[in-house]
């Protein structure tokens, strides 16, 4: 076990809790233009080449007001269950699943450890998203939504519920994820947390953060966790 993880993580590992998007499937950056494009339309000038990084790891709670602050105009109530569905719609004409994360899947479920999903896309949105990339089956049942319980990441109760439901400790759990906000909600979780992220990217300076650059690598960081004891 890796020096960064063994800071949180005490073990045995009983559950693993991954993003969705930009970990399981290729929909952050459609779902960052469609924010992006949204702005545009409210009078703030943000180009589909900054989308993914002005919204990326974000809820629609956290960018309407951004939004709004920077158009100088309020939204209003419908704004983000309106959006909510404009994704929805984008999920339905095509999404793809992140090159890799099938086999990844299978050896994840070769290790016997319990898998949950824990997004901040609602879950009508995943349903659709794992529907189209052929991910349902691992995950029936066992998916989170942030945006449904009213608390998005960067706020860990999303993570928190998933142990909650597989009845483990934060300290058994580890999390998979790309973005910043998640990984704060995972490391302020009590969870190690390992971060899929291009080798150009920094990863945050924070405790229990492992980093991974393909998702080839993750089934071998959690095969050495099985076998910690606490």
């Amino acid at each position: 076990m890796s020096l960064a993880l063994s800071q949180v993580f005490r073990g045995p590992l009983k559950l693993v809790i991954f993003d969705c998007d930009g970990v399981l499937v290729d929909s952050e950056e459609t779902c960052c233009r469609l924010c992006a494009q949204a702005a545009r339309e409210a009078g703030w000038d943000v180009p589909d080449a900054l989308a993914v990084h002005t919204f990326s790891g974000m809820s629609l709670a956290t960018i309407q007001p951004m939004i709004e602050r920077n158009a100088g105009k309020k939204l209003g109530a419908e704004w983000e269950p309106a959006m909510q569905q404009r994704f929805v719609v984008a999920m339905k004409e095509g999404v793809e699943p992140i090159t890799g994360v099938h086999a990844m899947l299978d050896a994840v479920q070769k290790l016997g450890v319990s898998v949950r999903v824990a997004s901040n896309s609602s879950c009508e949105e995943m349903d659709v998203k794992f529907e189209k990339t052929s991910l349902s089956t691992y995950f029936d049942g066992r998916i989170h939504s942030a945006r449904d319980m009213g608390v998005p990441k960067p706020q860990p109760d999303v993570y928190l519920k998933a142990a909650e439901a597989e009845g483990v400790l934060p300290c058994e759990c580890v999390v998979l994820e790309d973005s910043d906000p998640g990984a704060r909600a995972a490391v302020d979780a009590g969870m190690a947390c390992v971060m899929l992220r291009a080798p150009e990217k920094a990863v945050p300076d924070w405790k229990g953060i492992e980093r991974i650059e393909k998702l080839s690598d993750f089934p071998h960081i959690l095969s050495k966790l099985v076998k910690v004891t606490p």
